[in-house]
């Protein structure tokens, strides 16, 4: 019997993309990504908009962010959960990461780098905001496709302002075996749409509905897109919010970037009529992202197998 072909993530291509001339190009692509979205929650963009020396030059000041103090990445804080440093857990030993709140805004950027070397950092600040700026276009295609698709153009623009960004950078040490160990515990992501770029060390792992799990290993040049659980509480659940995982072996650290649109504080993540019918009845009550994230990371949020269900599930 031969070996089945590995399960792999659709690679789709966004170049010569225009919002303002959509063109047939661009349907094809819409259609390419509605169909991913609905089958996995995920796919592969290949976005030639950040070229390959943005790349290097964020990731080498990925390496520079990491290798401070950790009293001077404790300085990284958020009253939001999960915005600042995260660390020093025993139960992923492996992980660091710290958040920089609307990064693709250059005052944003250089406030976060002055906290970080009071002295600044010209380079570090630069390579962070030009990369989120670049990577914040594709997440606004991405958003403008999936409204399309599903005859949502008329929330366009409310859909568009009601969200902000947060640029997370992540570091997984090397557990210098060659077993997996947990890098980053299964989950799934909260917020609208999240953008996801790693230096060449693999990690990163998909469940499918079916429940098997994909080990990516994406080009180096291309951006993992996912669903988080608030497109899909909005779109009423036509799209699919994928758990994901990062399982690290080998010595080398993995260095990976996720731009996060998230939703802003006081705005109400509510299903809109057209997605809601007989054959797609409401799932979820219309909540605030933030009170949601509050509760999920909570002591009953972080036990509900669904913490959305329980937080605001019909």
């Amino acid at each position: 019997m031969g070996s089945e072909t590995p399960l792999k993530l659709p690679i789709i291509d966004f170049k010569n993309l225009d919002q303002n001339t959509k063109n047939n190009d661009w349907n094809v692509t819409k259609s390419e990504v509605h169909r991913a979205l609905e089958e996995f929650g995920c796919f592969e963009a290949t976005f030639p908009d950040i070229p390959p020396e943005l790349q290097t030059s964020v990731f080498d000041s990925l390496q520079e962010l990491f290798d401070l103090p950790l009293q001077t990445k404790l300085k990284n804080r958020s009253t939001k959960p999960f915005h600042g440093y995260v660390g020093q857990y025993p139960m992923v030993p492996l992980y660091e990461s710290m958040g920089i709140d609307e990064a693709p805004v250059p005052e944003k950027a250089e406030s976060f780098t002055k906290i970080l070397w009071p002295e600044g950092n010209h380079k570090f600040s630069k390579s962070i905001q030009e990369f989120s700026e670049k990577l914040s276009k594709l997440d606004k295609i991405v958003r403008c496709m999936v409204l399309e698709s599903l005859g949502l153009e008329k929330y366009m623009d409310e859909h568009m302002g009601s969200t902000n960004y947060l640029l997370r950078v992540m570091k997984y040490k090397g557990p210098e075996t060659n077993d997996s160990k947990m890098g980053l515990n299964a989950h799934t992501d909260k917020n609208i749409v999240t953008i996801l770029h790693q230096n060449q060390v693999d990690g990163l792992e998909v469940q499918t509905k079916s429940g098997d799990w994909i080990k990516l290993q994406p080009s180096p040049n291309s951006f993992v897109v996912m669903i988080g659980d608030s497109l899909y509480a909005w779109t009423n659940g036509r799209l699919h919010s994928p758990y994901h995982r990062v399982m690290m072996s080998g010595n080398e650290a993995r260095y990976s970037l996720g731009l996060f649109s998230i939703p802003k504080a006081g705005y109400q993540v509510k299903a809109p009529p057209e997605v809601v019918d007989e054959e797609h009845p409401l799932i979820f009550k219309p909540f605030d992202h933030v009170e949601f994230l509050q509760f999920y990371y909570s002591e009953a949020g972080q036990r509900a197998p669904s913490a959305l269900k329980t937080y605001c599930g019909v």
